[in-house]
C-alpha cells in the first residue's frame, strides 16, 4: 500500500493586535456577546467570515424572533432579546401580534409574542449595533485557529483578503454556530444532526398585488423549498443522510442535492410569474456541534431553577414550559478563558433546539460577554466567576434570571411534540 503523502506547513506571524476579548462568529449570539463586553470599556474584536452580521438569522433567512412568553401572556425572555425585537419591527416589515404590539398585554392572551422581520435590514441595524459599541469589526475574516498554551487560548489566527494573521485575546467567545474553535481548542465538543431542510424565499407577481392592496411590502414574498423536513425529523427521506455539517463533503452533499431540487421545484412554476428574492447564503443547519459543557440542559430541566442561572427562557413550540440556562452550559472546567452561546451551547435532544433559536441564543451572548468582562475584572477562570455578580449584572440589563414560581402550571407534564415526555417533581 502506497504511504500516505504528507505536507508541512509552517508559518511565523506576529501579533496585529491585542484584545481583552475576541469574538468568533457574527451571529446574533456574537453580536450580543461583543456588545455586551464592549458596553463593559472593554476592547472587542468581532470577527465574521461573511459580509453581513446575524447568521441563521439573516443570511440563513431563519428570519423569526420565536415566541418570548409562556403562551398565556406573560414574558420570560427579555435584555436584549427584547431590545432587538423592537428594533427590528422600526425600518421594515413586522408581525408583532396586537396584543402584544405595546409591550406585555394587561390580560391573559393565548397569543404568543414573536415577530418575523426583514433579515437583510435587520443584518445592517446589527452593524450598527456592534459598532456604536465600540467593537473592532472584521467582515469576509475567517477565524481558523486559536493558539493554545494548555487549557488557555493566547489568540486566534484569521485567514482574509490580508492572508494569514495572529489576534491575541484575553478571552475567546466562539460563537460560529458549530463549535469550530472549540473543537479546535481541544475541548470535548459533541456532534448533531440535521435533517432534509433548505428554502429561500420568492416574490411572485400575485404577491405584489397583495403587496399592492395591503401596503405592505411582506405580502410580495413567498417560499421554495428544497428538502421539507421539520425540526423533528418527521418523514425524513430514507435514503437521504442526516447531516452533523462538520465538515466540507457534509456540507457540499447536503447544498448540492437541497439546491438541485430547490431547482427541480421552480421548473414547476410559471417562469414570468417569480423569481428568488432572498436565497440562504449559509446552510441552513441548526444543530450541528456543541460544547460538551460543565452542565447540560435536558428536557426534565423543565421548571427548575438553578444557581447559577444566567437567564430564563421558554420553549418556543409548546406552552408553559419554561427553563432557566445555567452558566455551566456555556463553559468547561479546564478551558480558563474560553467560552461558547447560542447554537453552540450545551444541550441535549429537544434541550439542545431551546437553546439554539434567536431570542436564547442572543440571552447566552449576552451573559457570555459579561462573564467574560468579570472574570477578567477578578482576575479568575471564566467557570469561576462570582455568579452573585454576574447575575446582578444580567438583571441590571433587563435580564429575567429566574422565573416566578407563579408561572409553573399546577400541571407538570411535559409534552414535546405531541409525545409524553414525562410528569416532572415538585419544584425545589
Amino acid at each position: 500500500m502506497k504511504d500516505t503523502e504528507t505536507v508541512e506547513f509552517s508559518r511565523k506571524l506576529t501579533v496585529k493586535k491585542s484584545y481583552d476579548v475576541i469574538v468568533a462568529g457574527g451571529g446574533v449570539a456574537g453580536a450580543a456577546a461583543a456588545v455586551s463586553a464592549a458596553k463593559r470599556g472593554r476592547s472587542v474584536l468581532l470577527l465574521e467570515k461573511s459580509n453581513i452580521l446575524g447568521g441563521l438569522a439573516t443570511l440563513g433567512l431563519i428570519n423569526l424572533f420565536v415566541p418570548m412568553c409562556n403562551g398565556h401572556g406573560k414574558q420570560i425572555i427579555f435584555g436584549f432579546a427584547e431590545k432587538w425585537l423592537r428594533a427590528s419591527a422600526l425600518y421594515g416589515y413586522d408581525t408583532i401580534p396586537e396584543p402584544w404590539k405595546d409591550g406585555e398585554p394587561k390580560a391573559p392572551t393565548d397569543v404568543r409574542y414573536m415577530q418575523q422581520y426583514s433579515p437583510y435590514i435587520f443584518a445592517l441595524q446589527m452593524t450598527e449595533e456592534v459598532t456604536n459599541a465600540g467593537v473592532d469589526l472584521l467582515f469576509d475574516c475567517i477565524a481558523s485557529y486559536p493558539v493554545m498554551e494548555g487549557g488557555h487560548c493566547k489568540g486566534i489566527i484569521t485567514d482574509s483578503k490580508s492572508g494569514l494573521e495572529y489576534y491575541a485575546c484575553k478571552m475567546l467567545i466562539d460563537t460560529t454556530g458549530d463549535a469550530d474553535l472549540l473543537r479546535r481548542s481541544g475541548i470535548p465538543t459533541v456532534n448533531g444532526e440535521n435533517f432534509f431542510t433548505y428554502s429561500a424565499k420568492t416574490i411572485t407577481l400575485e404577491g405584489c398585488r397583495r403587496a399592492a392592496e395591503t401596503g405592505n411590502i411582506r405580502m410580495a414574498y413567498g417560499g421554495v423549498s428544497g428538502g421539507t423536513i421539520n425540526l423533528y425529523g418527521d418523514n425524513q427521506p430514507a435514503d437521504v443522510p442526516r447531516w452533523s455539517g462538520t465538515t466540507v463533503d457534509e456540507v457540499s452533499d447536503y447544498l448540492i442535492r437541497n439546491q438541485k431540487l430547490m431547482l427541480d421545484n421552480l421548473k414547476k412554476q410559471p417562469r414570468l410569474g417569480r423569481d428568488i428574492a432572498n436565497f440562504p447564503l449559509m446552510p441552513q443547519f441548526r444543530t450541528t456541534c456543541r460544547i460538551d459543557g460543565d452542565y447540560t440542559l435536558h428536557v426534565s430541566d423543565c421548571y427548575k431553577h438553578f444557581d447559577d442561572s444566567v437567564c430564563a427562557i421558554n420553549d418556543f413550540d409548546h406552552r408553559n414550559h419554561l427553563f432557566e440556562v445555567p452558566l455551566r452550559t456555556l463553559t468547561r472546567r479546564g478551558f480558563d478563558n474560553i467560552m461558547t452561546a447560542g447554537r453552540s451551547a450545551s444541550g441535549a435532544g429537544y434541550g439542545w433546539d431551546l437553546l439554539r433559536v434567536i431570542p436564547p441564543a442572543i440571552l447566552t451572548g449576552q451573559a457570555a460577554g459579561e462573564a467574560c468582562v468579570l472574570a477578567l475584572e477578578s482576575g479568575c477562570a471564566v467557570h469561576d466567576v462570582s455568579v452573585p455578580k454576574l447575575q446582578n449584572r444580567l438583571e441590571a440589563a433587563n435580564v429575567m434570571i429566574h422565573f416566578p414560581d407563579s408561572y409553573i402550571p399546577e400541571d407538570r407534564t411535559v409534552i414535546i411534540h405531541g409525545n409524553l415526555d414525562g410528569h416532572l417533581p415538585e419544584h425545589n
